[in-house]
């Protein structure tokens, strides 16, 4: 994992928004690629998980047999960044890789997307515009799951270990401090970065 060293960034490129996610880290100065196989996996600090459909990401992800290759990822302590989609599938009926249960579409369907303003206060003072598209919602969580946002008193950014997970779509935004704040994390001590691992085989 980068102490101190370049950062090297991968977005799943099965389906989705991938290409954003790469604009935004390439933004940051982060050296980004697409990824489709489990050695690309395994050469990132940081792993995306973008938004999409669910459905098509998970069976991508189990025809090409990446999901041993993505808890290998987080049981190292490398950092996985996943969003709305990306959130649905690092929960513990997909990937078990965070100790919470989405459910998928809880906002309704395309045409009742929305945008809201985020206080975070990891993110500093500055409210956090979020994109909210089709979005799931946390229905459950356990201890080890830090909440860092909410809407509607819904958790809607979420952390645990080397895990951080939105509900919305962080990258159709030009704020970059979501992104930001998932290549700090890679810059976290190994023994807090493990804390986190699978939790549901």
């Amino acid at each position: 994992m980068a102490r101190g060293g370049p950062i090297r960034a991968g977005v799943l490129a099965a389906q989705g928004g991938f290409a954003a996610h790469l604009g935004v880290l390439r933004r940051l100065g982060v050296e980004a690629a697409e990824v489709r196989s489990g050695a690309e996996i395994e050469a990132v600090d940081l792993l995306v998980l973008p938004g999409g459909e669910s459905t098509t990401i998970a069976k991508a992800i189990a025809r090409d047999r990446l999901g041993e290759p993505i808890r290998r990822h987080v049981e190292a302590g490398r950092v996985l960044f996943g969003t709305c989609a990306g959130m649905i599938l690092c929960d513990r009926n997909h990937l078990g890789l965070i100790d919470a249960v989405a459910v998928r579409n809880a906002y309704g369907r395309q045409a009742q997307s929305f945008e809201v303003e985020l206080d975070i206060a990891a993110l500093g003072e500055r409210p956090l515009s979020a994109v909210f598209i089709r979005a799931p919602r946390i229905a459950e969580h356990g201890a080890a799951v830090e909440v860092l946002a909410r809407h509607d008193d819904d958790p809607v950014v979420v952390c645990q270990g080397s895990v951080l997970c939105a509900t919305f779509h962080p990258e159709l935004t030009d704020d970059l401090r979501l992104h930001e704040y998932a290549v700090a994390l890679c810059q976290r001590p190994d023994d807090e970065m493990k804390e986190s691992g699978s939790v549901a085989r």
